[in-house]
């Protein structure tokens, strides 16, 4: 069974539509997009289609750009980094106390209502995309990507 599946146009068509929905951004990428068994998505050269992509045994390859489950369609930060300048709406502007928090892997508190997942913003910088729930942004910046101080 292979471990990465090749979209289709109409794959990548509904994957624009989530982000439209989602924060308004008409985006056209010229890339490639992979999906792996856990939903997550990848971006690549179009080039990919030269390798037989049967005969190996990955689980990712390019840059990790967005992963699709039951809640929604929830960005990398390189993911926020590419939608983020199109996106009209459900950004949140933080300001430098609040991003180094979420740059720690602390969720945030916002007395603003948003829907669904956000886009983070510190002045030019897109640091990712969290969920809003409750007053709260919850943080899914992974362990490894942390900062510790």
């Amino acid at each position: 069974m292979p471990q990465l599946k090749i979209l289709n146009s109409r794959e990548i068509k509904e994957i624009y539509f989530l982000i439209e929905k989602q924060w308004g951004a008409k985006l056209k990428l010229d890339c490639a997009f992979l999906k792996n068994q856990k939903n997550r998505v990848f971006i690549v050269n179009k080039d990919i289609s030269k390798i037989d992509l049967s005969k190996l045994r990955i689980n990712s390859i390019g840059m990790y750009f967005c992963e699709i489950d039951r809640l929604g369609i929830r960005l990398s930060i390189e993911g926020s980094q590419i939608v983020g300048p199109k996106a009209s709406k459900n950004i949140i502007e933080i300001n430098e106390e609040q991003a180094k928090k979420w740059l720690k892997g602390e969720d945030l508190e916002t007395k603003e209502n948003y829907s669904g997942f956000v886009i983070l913003k510190n002045n030019d910088d897109f640091l990712g995309t969290g969920r809003y729930k409750e007053g709260k942004i919850l943080n899914y910046v992974g362990k490894e990507r942390r900062i510790m101080s």
